[in-house]
């Protein structure tokens, strides 16, 4: 297991929910690749930690769907095929519509906020885009969604999205050498953001449907493998 070079060390005792979250960040970000079989006992002695919270931290990463168990052989990083990049953004669109909806209907001082926070996502992200830093714009693109999510105040909502970020982070990284609209992310972001800002609720629902619509067109291009990499 060739990436356990790069991996973190925890300080002090890691706790499964540490691990599981570190570990995370380390799938999405393509330090583990798809289908690369997790070794438990290994993980524990790199994270200087015992067994028990390192397999309670996969097994939160199993049920998220992040990794996949597989009977009599082991834990893996999950692979996203076409379809699955497909059913992701479907559901993305779903649940950014609903938050939407309800950031439109909500008093205007929790939507002023989430612009407020929004706006300074794309900024951040224009910084990182003139300076090709993909982690750094996968990162943020993913936030800016997050911080659209979260404005709706819905724990249900962002609990459900925060595993459909997880995973389209391991699809964004997968265009790192490959995508044929870098210039125009900052563009389709802040679209949506004045959208929203102006209250325009069909023009930022056909928006939202056209930025995922777009995604799904690059991630399943006749040049990506059917297999999503990151």
């Amino acid at each position: 297991m060739a990436a356990m070079e790069g991996l973190f060390v925890l300080e002090g005792r890691p706790t499964a929910q540490l691990i599981a979250d570190q570990l995370r960040e380390q799938i999405v970000q393509g330090v583990f690749r798809p289908g690369e079989q997790i070794n438990e006992s290994v993980l524990a002695v790199q994270l200087h930690s015992s067994r028990g919270p390192v397999r309670e931290a996969l097994q939160r990463l199993c049920q998220e769907g992040i990794l996949v168990s597989r009977r009599n052989r082991g834990v893996f990083v999950l692979e996203l095929s076409h379809d699955d990049v497909r059913e992701i953004y479907a559901v993305r669109e779903a649940v950014e519509s609903v938050a939407a909806d309800t950031l439109l209907d909500a008093d205007a001082a929790r939507l002023e906020e989430t612009c407020q926070a929004l706006q300074a996502t794309v900024r951040n992200m224009a910084k990182q885009v003139a300076a090709s830093d993909w982690h750094a714009i996968a990162r943020l693109d993913m936030e800016f969604h997050a911080t659209f999510v979260a404005g709706a105040a819905n724990t249900r909502l962002i609990r459900i999205y925060d595993t459909l970020a997880a995973e389209s982070r391991m699809c964004i990284h997968n265009l790192e050498l490959a995508y044929p609209r870098i210039d125009a992310l900052v563009h389709e972001h802040q679209t949506i953001l004045d959208l929203l800002e102006a209250g325009e609720r069909s023009g930022l629902h056909h928006a939202i449907e056209q930025h995922m619509r777009k995604a799904v067109e690059d991630l399943t291009a006749p040049d990506q493998p059917d297999a999503v990499t990151v």
